[in-house]
């Protein structure tokens, strides 16, 4: 039996480390000439490492004392005045993740998330849904898209969502410094601007996934459909209208009977405790095929639950017309994996731990996490197959200081 404290003198393991290091390398040689100044290039990378570390809370003196400062000035500089544009640095970040993380079935996904707050001073923050608790809160809200492949996951991209408190109140623009050009744009619109930017890029996903605060808005799924000519699986609430040759409905009214054939039992993919299994079925819709592509209504009903309506979820999909059900019910099931991505970010790398008010200040510290993110999700895609190869030493080094350096790092498997 292999003692655990001497794993790191195992070759495989010194490989493993040499590749975490060569990927590091790699990670900053892309950012690094984002940053004009060698000053805010070093604090960017010490920024990323101390998100990275296990340190308890990731502000500002925490990340000083991380790092060895003996005060968070030099970090207050990077997210405040230091010039660097953090949108070119999030789009670097975006080209790194496809580069590393593509597959032929890769998922953009669009949701939300809120970061409470206390005061009313903090850019967009107010009184409304925060989806953690479920009520309404004193809070900000970022819409954020993540990629999703079979390699891993990731977040790519965020928005401030400013409300109309916000946009409409100069004086409020100005104490969060917010730029000239910026106005008020619902949670669709922004979702649409940040995919501008990746098909922009070159990146064209097999899939586009996100909820019904983008499924029941009819001006974002039209444009996925006729703009960006992207195939989709968008959650709907079960009032969606659709249209059957020249006849409208609402998706409850075309939900199959409890007991026809059209239910098939699927997986829509493995979760904590094994294959995720429900019964699916769908229904065709009014669109226009001239290329290719049809819509339809996707339902899905709860095994324990047949019967009973508050257990079905509605689907819209857009795809190829020779797309199988089983490929559909496979899609609507990775849309959980930005939740994931949320988790991760908020409890590991500081995603709501900042201590900034302005507009710059926080799309700076997203951004510099989701670096943080997208590193680790690069890094566990190189490093798993490379570990994978000593499955008995690793096996009995699970409790000790790898696995310890891995989980701190999120490089265990789930």
């Amino acid at each position: 039996m292999l003692d655990p404290s001497n794993v790191f003198l195992t070759g495989v393991a010194l490989e493993a480390l040499s590749q975490w290091d060569n990927t590091l390398k790699t990670f900053q040689q892309k950012l690094g000439k984002h940053f004009a100044r060698s000053e805010a290039r070093r604090a960017a990378f010490d920024y990323i490492q101390a998100l990275l570390s296990p340190v308890e809370r990731k502000n500002g003196w925490q990340i000083a004392e991380q790092v060895g400062d003996v005060n968070p000035y030099r970090f207050q500089h990077l997210l405040g005045r230091a010039q660097w544009n953090a949108d070119t640095v999030c789009a670097a970040i975006r080209q790194y993740a496809v580069e590393h993380l593509k597959s032929e079935t890769d998922i953009l996904a669009i949701d939300e998330t809120g970061f409470l707050k206390q005061g009313e001073q903090s850019v967009g923050v107010q009184v409304q849904y925060y989806g953690t608790t479920g009520h309404l809160e004193n809070c900000q809200v970022g819409v954020f898209m993540s990629y999703i492949s079979d390699k891993g996951q990731t977040l790519i991209d965020r928005r401030l969502y400013l409300p109309r408190s916000w946009t409409e109140d100069q004086n409020k623009r100005k104490k969060g410094a917010v730029p000239e050009e910026i106005l008020f744009a619902t949670k669709p619109q922004l979702a649409i601007q940040m995919l501008e930017s990746a098909i922009a890029e070159g990146i064209r996903p097999a899939w586009f996934v996100a909820d019904e605060v983008y499924g029941n808005d009819g001006s974002f799924w039209w444009w996925l459909e006729k703009t960006a000519k992207q195939p989709y699986v968008l959650t709907v609430n079960k009032k969606q209208p659709v249209v059957i040759g020249w006849q409208r409905y609402r998706a409850e009214d075309l939900l199959p009977q409890s007991d026809s054939q059209q239910w098939q039992r699927l997986s829509c993919g493995a979760g904590s405790k094994g294959e995720r299994y429900y019964d699916w079925a769908r229904v065709p819709v009014n669109c226009d095929k001239s290329d290719g592509f049809q819509r339809w209504l996707l339902f899905r009903r709860c095994l324990e639950h047949p019967d009973d309506p508050r257990f079905i979820s509605y689907y819209q999909v857009f795809a190829n017309s020779n797309t199988t059900l089983e490929a559909m019910a496979q899609i609507a099931g990775q849309r959980w994996r930005i939740e994931e991505c949320f988790k991760f970010a908020k409890d590991q790398l500081g995603l709501g731990e900042y201590e900034v008010r302005s507009w710059h200040g926080w799309h700076r510290h997203i951004t510099l996490v989701l670096a943080a993110q997208t590193f680790l999700s690069v890094l566990r895609h190189q490093a798993e197959p490379v570990i994978d190869r000593t499955t008995p030493p690793l096996t009995v080094a699970a409790t000790g200081s790898l696995a310890a350096f891995k989980a701190a790092r999120g490089l265990l498997s789930g």
